[in-house]
Parts: structure tokens; C-alpha cells; sequence
């Protein structure tokens, strides 16, 4: 039974892949289709990270290239860029960049990978160096995932945004394995993460380099909390945040999380009344707050009358009961 995938028809096969050809022959046999999806897909993603060698490379006008569907990238590191467009300018374009020709609009070109080649070619205004390859969706997200892993080119909140593109875009998660070179857990991670934390923060934080799953898992326990979702959308309002140098919005947003702060109790303000009785031979200021009432007296006699006033104050209250009563009886 022969089996075609996309790129088998572009690579010659050594004797070598014809034996292992063979063998996934056999193994198809004993265990059926799901294994041989897989092997198929295995051999798809091998063949991807060979398929620059020995292939004619020509120089095509940067002005036709288009992106990949497949966005892989949050923003860029101006510095690594720079430092690459240098090199280009000084000695050349030493590594193609692969493309297939665009599904949708002919004499165009869609870039699989190397963007940045692309983007450096475009600005120096030279022609860029590639191999064109007529790829499938499949083949193409399976060749730029797998170019990227080999040269850890993403970092792992990039390559969970990408595998939730991915899914995203109907891509099985059996492919999205294969072309970031993980296994199902490790996908389930990256997934979970990338859904739960609200893509404002994802964005505002970028590529984040450096940090990896274990702290992205914390700040996706901490941002599950709704209180805790508001406040990292502040965090990334604040001037703190919006000036500090990108490698560094992740620990700000990640140690603003992590303080937990109590909330202030909500004061009452005290409720103060002042007048004068007895022809303002008294001056009387009262403050009540909550539980806590007081009295205090202004006059020439405000010792001797407030002394008055403590003695009477059993009666005072008693008549207060029984004031109460009477009107819980009305």
C-alpha cells in the first residue's frame, strides 16, 4: 500500500529512508491507521528540517513575500534584529529562507521561515535568497514550527500562542505536537496558559525571554482569580510597567500579583453636631460613630454639670427603656 505525504515528492530518498519506509510499512500492518498517521507525521516533520539541503536556492524581490498564517512571534527583539541586519549588510544572506508560492494570489510568495531574513532584505533592498516549495497548511506550520524549535528561536509564551493559533485554525493537536516537537502534556500546559491569561497581558508582557513554563503556570494561577485579572490589567496601565524594558514586565506584574494586599476598612465618618442650650449658657459638641457616642460641655460650669449629668445618667436611661418600649407597643 503506497503512501504519499507533502514533502515526499520534493526530497530524493536515500537507501536508508527506504528501509525506514518499509519498516513503517510493516508496523502500519500490525498496528493500523492511527500509528500510521503518525509515522507519517513524524517523517513530515524529519523532512522539514532537512529540506533546505541540496535545493536550488534563488533571489526573489522581497515585495512579493507576504507572512505566514501562522504568526509565531510576539513583536520583536530590536537588538537581535539589528545585529542580523548588520550581518546581511556586511557579508550576505548565508542561510535561505524557505517559501511556498501563495495560495491565494498568484506570483507570490508566502514565507514559512525566516521573516526576519526577509524583513532585513527588504529594507537593505537587496534580494533575498530562498527556496520555493509547494507546501500544504499542514507541511508549512509543521516546517516553521520545527525550524524555529531546532534553532530555539521562540520562547515558550510564543510557542503557546502559536500552538493555540494552531488549534485555533484547525490544525489537529497530533500535527501541532509534531511541529513544536512536544508531547500531550506539555501542550496541554501551553494551551491553558495561553487561554487563561487575558491577551491584553500577553501582549503588554511580549516574548518574554527567559522565563519559562513553571513561572508562567504561577501567573496563570494568580490571574484565575477575578480580583487578581483586574489588577494585572492596572499593573499594565501603570507608568511602572509601560516604562520598564521588556525582559523586566514580567517580574513587575508577576511580584504586583504575588503582594497580597488587604484591603483598608471602609471608615464611617463621624456624624458631629454642635449646640447651645439654656440661653447658650452651654455649649454642647456631640460626635457619634458607629457604637461610640460622646458629649462635651463649653461653659463656666462645665465640670460642675457634666458631674450632674453622670449622676442622673441610671435614670436617664432607664426613662430612655422605657421611652423604647412604649414606642415598640405603638
Amino acid at each position: 500500500m503506497a503512501r504519499n505525504h507533502s514533502l515526499a515528492k520534493f526530497v530524493q530518498p536515500t537507501a536508508e529512508e527506504h528501509q525506514r519506509t518499509a519498516g513503517a510499512r510493516a508496523e502500519y500492518t500490525r498496528r493500523g491507521a492511527s500509528k500510521s498517521m503518525m509515522q507519517s507525521l513524524d517523517e513530515l516533520a524529519e523532512t522539514s528540517i532537512r529540506m533546505l539541503e541540496g535545493e536550488t536556492v534563488v533571489a526573489l524581490d522581497p515585495k512579493l513575500l507576504d507572512g505566514s498564517l501562522f504568526a509565531d512571534r510576539i513583536g520583536d527583539d530590536q537588538d537581535d534584529y539589528v545585529q542580523l541586519r548588520e550581518a546581511i549588510r556586511q557579508s550576505g544572506q548565508s542561510t535561505p529562507i524557505l517559501v511556498r508560492p501563495h495560495p491565494d494570489a498568484d506570483g507570490r510568495y508566502m514565507i514559512v521561515f525566516g521573516h526576519r531574513r526577509a524583513r532585513a532584505a527588504r529594507e537593505l533592498q537587496i534580494p533575498v535568497r530562498a527556496v520555493i516549495k509547494p507546501l500544504e497548511d499542514i507541511a508549512h506550520v509543521i516546517a516553521q514550527g520545527q525550524e524555529n524549535t531546532a534553532r530555539s528561536d521562540l520562547t515558550f509564551i510564543e510557542k503557546s500562542l502559536f500552538a493555540r493559533k494552531l488549534v485555533a485554525s484547525g490544525m489537529s493537536k497530533d500535527v501541532v505536537k509534531v511541529a513544536l516537537t512536544i508531547d500531550d502534556t506539555l501542550l496541554s500546559r501551553m494551551l491553558s496558559i495561553a487561554e487563561a491569561i487575558p491577551d491584553s497581558v500577553l501582549e503588554a508582557v511580549g516574548a518574554a525571554k527567559g522565563v519559562g513554563r513553571d513561572r508562567w503556570e504561577e501567573l496563570k494561577k494568580l490571574v484565575q482569580l477575578p480580583v487578581n485579572a483586574e489588577r494585572a490589567l492596572d499593573v499594565i496601565r501603570s507608568e511602572a510597567f509601560l516604562s520598564a524594558a521588556e525582559p523586566e514586565r514580567f517580574n513587575i506584574i508577576l511580584a504586583e500579583l504575588k503582594n497580597t494586599r488587604k484591603p483598608k476598612k471602609q471608615t464611617a465618618s463621624p456624624s458631629v453636631r454642635k449646640f447651645d442650650v439654656a440661653a447658650k449658657a452651654v455649649s454642647v459638641t456631640t460626635k457619634s460613630s458607629g457604637k461610640t457616642f460622646t458629649l462635651a460641655l463649653t461653659s463656666k460650669d462645665a465640670s460642675k454639670f457634666g458631674a450632674y449629668l453622670s449622676d442622673q445618667l441610671e435614670a436617664l436611661y432607664q426613662t430612655f427603656q422605657r421611652d423604647e418600649l412604649s414606642k415598640a407597643g405603638d
